[in-house]
């Protein structure tokens, strides 16, 4: 059988469902690494290198990001509409898997802090990386039923819902009236295209740039414009269309770049005791720890009390090993704890704890669902 050409290898990679974890965690490693290594010095000049509204790492976190939002505002708003959280029998065993993930770890978090400024971080734990984890589930293949895909596709998605929330509500700070005004303005014209049916993208994408400007200004985080632009699009084809075109850009540029620019800590001077901190332990613990428990928890009261079903053909084993995953909190994890955190050394131990806790939760996930699904057909051993 003839070997398919770099470039149709290359094509493939990037059609497939786990490209855009596995670019995500090379990103994520390579500035790891350059963090640590002789590349130190450039690595941290690149981050900080000066733009005009401010340094590459703000602008990435501010702006690019708004349009990741806007992503996943528009796969909320499909997955509601016409997908896998389309009925409230659809949504309520993910909804409750998602709420017990949520406050599980919060808890966890709060409980290990005891007390003292470091508390604001309890949302940290709380978000679950979509990419990453369906990253680390599609590396195995068929040996994963479709119903826990399914399953965790739609926990991540209300997680996201959750952790934009949490966002909004908990990480404003002091709000600026006038361009408050103007942003609410320009969401009244966002609700009045989506009204009256306008379908063309340019005029719902113009006002989404005035609100972005208006809500760096004012206060709240200028990446909620993302989910109220995504609000705002019309269901149906031009939702589908935006998210066709956004997707390859959010997945291979835009989340790479904000996991390259973020995930960079030095690991100079630190003990072998850094880790037991308060705030790096009370993320990995609530990540590692407080996810399994709230998900699975969660998952297993619903289904025993007959709230809701088992995922199709998936055991109790499996669905742990998912709920495990769900501890993957990367993207969310690190965008909150920079809004929870202003000094460097607070933010590099929230980055230090988001790692090891997701990195245990990636790695003890896959094990999991490795050593636990049937080989598939054909498949190696």
């Amino acid at each position: 059988m003839a070997l398919d050409s770099p470039a149709e290898m290359i094509r493939r990679f990037l059609a497939s469902e786990s490209a855009g974890g596995i670019v995500l965690m090379g990103a994520a490693a390579l500035a790891l690494v350059a963090a640590n290594s002789p590349l130190a010095g450039a690595y941290f000049a690149f981050v900080h290198l000066p733009l005009a509204t401010g340094e590459l790492r703000h602008g990435v976190n501010d702006g690019l990001m708004a349009i990741f939002f806007l992503l996943v505002g528009l796969e909320i708003k499909r997955e509601w509409v016409e997908g896998e959280l389309s009925t409230w029998p659809l949504r309520l065993l993910p909804g409750l898997a998602a709420l017990g993930g949520m406050a599980v770890p919060a808890l966890i978090y709060l409980a290990v802090q005891r007390g003292g400024p470091t508390l604001h971080g309890w949302a940290i734990p709380a978000a679950t990386d979509i990419a990453f984890a369906l990253g680390v589930l599609s590396l195995l293949g068929r040996r994963v039923p479709t119903s826990l895909k399914v399953f965790l596709t739609a926990l991540a998605i209300l997680d996201d819902l959750g952790a934009v929330l949490i966002i909004a509500l908990f990480y404003t700070a002091g709000l600026a009236p006038w361009a408050l005004a103007w942003a609410a303005a320009a969401a009244v014209g966002l609700a009045i295209l989506n009204r009256f049916g306008i379908e063309a993208l340019a005029p719902y994408l113009i006002l989404g740039v005035v609100l972005w400007s208006q809500m760096l200004q004012s206060g709240i985080h200028p990446t909620l414009a993302g989910v109220i632009l995504a609000m705002a699009i019309p269901s149906g084809a031009p939702l589908h269309r935006l998210e066709r075109a956004l997707n390859p850009w959010v997945a291979f540029l835009i989340v790479p770049l904000f996991g390259f620019c973020n995930a960079g800590v030095s690991l100079a001077g630190l003990g072998p005791g850094a880790l037991l901190a308060s705030i790096p332990l009370g993320v990995a613990a609530g990540l590692f720890l407080g996810k399994q428990v709230g998900v699975f928890g969660a998952a297993w009261i619903a289904i025993r009390m007959g709230l809701a079903a088992k995922p199709a053909g998936a055991s109790w084993r499996q669905l742990y090993g998912v709920s495990v995953l769900c501890g993957i909190g990367f993207t969310m994890s690190l965008f909150i704890g920079l809004l929870a955190f202003r000094t460097t050394g607070e933010q590099d131990a929230t980055k230090l704890g988001v790692l090891a806790g997701s990195g245990l939760s990636a790695l003890l996930g896959w094990l999991l669902l490795r050593l636990d699904a049937p080989r598939e057909p054909g498949g190696p051993a």
